[in-house]
């Protein structure tokens, strides 16, 4: 009983840390990592824009509050040392007929709030700017240019992570498990994918890729080997009418890298197979990416997707997204070259073959009758 307690947690431990050594997670996520890069990290400033797009909320709002509170602070810095420096504080006791650089600055925190009041435009008119300074009218001007650049970047910046099509992508979803089974007379492996929104992508384009390990015949190891996998559907791979679930699928025949593999030996195989979906956003006519994947574990051999679309009595077309990801079994060959070997043997059925070794000899006829 414990070697047998054993052996369960080990193969779920094993398999465990399986399903977390994958590339693609099932929500498009790439897991990987970049080790001892030799490029220095400010490379990432000369493409401010990216960096600031590809950043998470919480670092991009921390940066948007920072990047405000921190020019209003340093203007209202300069504006205090143009005060001082002029004399205009309190505290230097100027005359009735002092003309301060700016009026109504009082100190520190006077100074911090003329600096906001400039550089987003409010103007309550207590505060501003005499022409007895040149210095303050040259500091007004810069900073007003500063803060419609901040101000056109950040906006910008926010207004554009907003509106990313990878927002758009999180609508597109995938069933959980990939199936194979026969389709047409043919053994396919078939997932099935879904639009949650009723506006149409664009030029919609599947296709796959297959990653694993492989040998090359000089003896290098080559990990993460990408292979090519063409997904279909009945109507084409291109230019798709994506108003309702569809089904995928990749037909396994001689070319394909699924041929050589069984229902019995396809849980020991190590591969990672990446599903791609492009296409263009209707609304903003920005094009898009969704991805999965699915490890040997997630691909179940002898099953098909269970209906999924009806017709009601209205006349209307219903999608029971209850039945996106269910599954129900069917004959199914156990291998594609058993299939490939029963069509084949059923052809020859039909046909005659001459047999080579067959030889025909003569018998001689004699004329001898004997009463």
């Amino acid at each position: 009983m414990f070697n047998y307690l054993r052996k369960r947690f080990t193969s779920h431990i094993r398999e465990r840390s399986r399903r977390k050594a994958r590339l693609v997670s099932k929500d498009g996520r790439c897991n990987i990592e970049f080790g001892n890069v030799e490029q220095s990290r400010f490379v990432f400033l000369i493409d401010i824009w990216t960096t600031i797009l590809d950043l998470r909320w919480r670092y991009k709002m921390t940066i948007f509050i920072s990047a405000f509170l921190g020019s209003w602070f340093l203007f209202g810095l300069l504006w205090y040392v143009v005060a001082y420096i002029h004399k205009d504080l309190p505290e230097f006791n100027p005359s009735i007929n002092h003309t301060p650089c700016v009026e109504n600055i009082n100190g520190l925190t006077s100074a911090f709030l003329f600096s906001l009041e400039t550089q987003v435009t409010i103007g309550y008119g207590f505060r501003c700017v005499t022409e007895q300074c040149a210095t303050a009218i040259f500091l007004l001007i810069f900073q007003s240019i500063l803060g419609v650049i901040i101000n056109s970047f950040m906006c910008g910046a926010i207004l554009a992570k907003i509106s990313r099509s990878k927002n758009r992508a999180k609508t597109i979803t995938f069933s959980k498990n990939a199936v194979i089974s026969k389709r047409g007379g043919k053994l396919c492996l078939l997932i099935r994918v879904a639009n949650l929104r009723k506006s149409l992508l664009i030029g919609s384009h599947i296709y796959g890729k297959l990653l694993k390990t492989t040998i090359t015949p000089e003896g290098e190891t080559i990990i993460l080997d990408q292979v090519n996998i063409e997904f279909v559907v009945d109507a084409g791979n291109e230019n798709l009418f994506f108003i309702s679930p569809l089904t995928i699928y990749h037909i396994i025949d001689k070319n394909s890298p699924f041929f050589h593999m069984a229902a019995e030996t396809i849980l020991q195989q190590d591969f990672e197979l990446v599903v791609f979906l492009d296409g263009t956003v209707e609304a903003t006519s920005a094009t898009c990416q969704v991805r999965t994947s699915y490890i040997p574990e997630e691909v179940l051999w002898g099953y098909r997707f269970a209906p999924i679309v009806s017709k009601t009595k209205e006349g209307k077309y219903r999608v029971d997204f209850q039945n996106f990801s269910k599954t129900v079994a069917v004959e199914t060959p156990h291998c594609a070259f058993c299939l490939y070997n029963e069509k084949e043997a059923r052809a020859k059925e039909k046909k005659g073959y001459d047999n080579p070794g067959f030889v025909l000899s003569e018998v001689s006829e004699t004329s001898d009758t004997k009463m």
